[in-house]
């Protein structure tokens, strides 16, 4: 079941049972297993997990950007019309228009030889009718927008003669010419400095108040959908392991992966208190996924029932959704005790 939105009259995507693989040479990859959720106009969703969680290959699933040898079923609506498995020609009416993406490399994304105009006015030109004249001016005006100071004068260069943080700045204005309902964001604020990354999560907080944009934020960084997000979704080997309201994720969370990521995050209000934790272990092989729960190997509270069956994602509360065996989880550092614990 798919955590709602806020309003079930403004869902801007509703995805249920959303599941990829790809076929390899070595055995097929189950890169993401029965996915649902909701995001409403003007909303923020987060989704983290370690590289390989599945994060990124669910939206390059409903935006029809799998590898040739990807695969997927079940259902994404878009503002109610069914969007998995469009042909390209249909597809391509809605992304980058009404649904954009901002891809995670902002060098690579950006075509090397063609002058930042170019990119820009020909998605105008192409999407909204705009002669040459009238896509330039709302370009600039777009870069102006974002933060690109000058934005009059670079509007004619290549994209090596911007800074990395300026190049995000750069496709974020891209994402947004057309003003779209979604911006779908793949770690935007990755190998940019500190300054830059406020700078760019500002920005996105000023796109939801100011367009009423839906966001989804792609990213292994906790303190970025802190910032940000109004909910966020857990991932772990393709699976939704925990989703609900930030805050409360964030202050009681009720997985033990989510704790795990929590407490590995540095904190300068607890600086000096105790070491870093560190989850222990590597992320199961999507090829040959253990019985029971994907986590077993790595969870400090592992007992027999892990080992056997996979727990589903279940409600917890009216907001909270987990797929744990564990009726309530232990504070961290409690020892492995299975007697002492509340399942299910």
């Amino acid at each position: 079941m798919a955590i709602a939105a806020n309003d079930a009259d403004t869902k801007v995507l509703s995805v249920e049972n959303l599941d990829t693989r790809f076929a390899t040479p070595d055995g097929e990859v189950h890169a993401v297993s029965s996915v649902s959720f909701d995001i409403a106009k003007g909303e923020s969703v987060g989704v983290v997990g370690e590289s390989g969680s599945g994060k990124t290959q669910i939206f390059m699933s409903i935006m029809g950007l799998l590898a040739k040898n990807g695969h997927s079923t079940g259902s994404a609506r878009y503002r109610g019309k069914e969007i998995l498995g469009l042909p390209a020609r249909e597809l391509n009416k809605i992304r980058g228009v009404t649904m954009s993406m901002i891809f995670q490399d902002s060098m690579t994304s950006l075509n090397p030889y063609l002058r930042i105009s170019k990119q820009m006015t020909e998605v105008l030109v192409e999407h909204k009718g705009m002669n040459e004249t009238q896509a330039r001016a709302r370009g600039i005006d777009m870069l102006d927008r974002v933060g690109i100071p000058g934005a009059k004068a670079r509007f004619d260069l290549h994209p090596h003669e911007f800074s990395g943080g300026m190049r995000q700045r750069v496709m974020i204005a891209m994402a947004l010419l057309c003003e779209p309902d979604l911006l779908i964001a793949d770690e935007p604020t990755t190998a940019l400095d500190v300054t830059i990354q406020a700078q760019i999560l500002d920005l996105m907080g000023d796109l939801k108040r100011d367009f009423g944009t839906a966001i989804i934020m792609i990213t292994h960084d906790l303190g970025v959908v802190a910032g940000l997000c109004d909910r966020v979704m857990v991932m772990y080997a393709g699976r939704v392991v925990e989703k609900g309201d930030v805050r409360d994720i964030f202050y009681r969370p009720q997985h033990p992966y989510s704790q795990g990521l929590l407490g590995s995050m540095p904190r300068l209000d607890k600086a000096g208190e105790s070491e870093l934790s560190t989850i222990p272990g590597q992320p199961p092989n999507l090829q040959a996924l253990p019985p029971g729960c994907a986590y077993q190997e790595r969870c400090p509270y592992v007992f027999d029932t892990c080992r056997s069956a996979e727990p589903a994602l279940r409600f917890v509360d009216e907001r909270r959704e987990k797929a744990c065996h564990l009726d309530t989880l232990p504070a961290p550092g409690t020892a492995r005790q299975s007697e002492t614990l509340g399942v299910s």
